[in-house]
């Protein structure tokens, strides 16, 4: 399996310049962002990816788009991998807008209201991370699937902080590699 976070986005970098939060809502990806998922979209495709899953944050799905169109594969949607819940960035776009923006995606019985109400605690990412792993112990695709992901998720699921377009290595256990690290972060 592997993890890549979302190439960077709008709020990654207003956020980085004084540490508050900015006010976007599903920001989008920079052109930096958009350099980092094709970045990693080459990396993984020297693999053997048989499926693409992504988070349903804007994003997330710019990210997995290079990949998806590289090895002509779909991009299936899981909420159970998006950032944790705490800043405006992480209020997400709604269903229904989300299926007009991206209408070759199959957005299944996602609810119009995928993202929680208020802050999510870590209590509540930990129990996240967990039921994923519960789900990855179960999985006979490893090495075979790229989950594009968050921060937050992935530093609860792995213990990892990495930087925007990333890529992680997971092997069964939930341990941990970083195979690809962009150089501007």
């Amino acid at each position: 399996m592997y993890v890549l976070r979302h190439g960077q986005s709008e709020f990654n970098v207003r956020f980085s310049q004084n540490r508050v939060d900015p006010g976007i809502e599903d920001p989008r990806l920079t052109d930096l962002g958009h350099r980092q998922a094709a970045e990693a979209a080459e990396i993984l495709a020297q693999h053997p990816i048989t499926r693409i899953v992504a988070s349903p944050y804007t994003r997330a799905l710019q990210t997995a788009t290079p990949l998806a169109k590289k090895l002509g594969l779909p991009i299936e949607i899981d909420p159970l991998i998006r950032e944790r819940a705490h800043f405006h960035c992480d209020i997400g776009t709604s269903t229904r807008d989300l299926r007009l923006a991206w209408p070759g995606i199959d957005f299944g019985d996602l609810p119009d209201r995928w993202w929680p109400t208020g802050s999510e605690s870590d209590a509540q990412l930990q129990a996240r991370c967990a039921a994923f792993a519960l789900r990855l112990d179960r999985a006979t695709d490893w090495g075979e699937v790229v989950y594009v992901s968050h921060w937050a998720f992935i530093r609860g699921l792995t213990g990892l902080t990495v930087a925007n377009g990333t890529v992680v290595e997971l092997t069964p256990g939930i341990r941990a590699t970083v195979v690809h690290s962009p150089e501007t972060c």
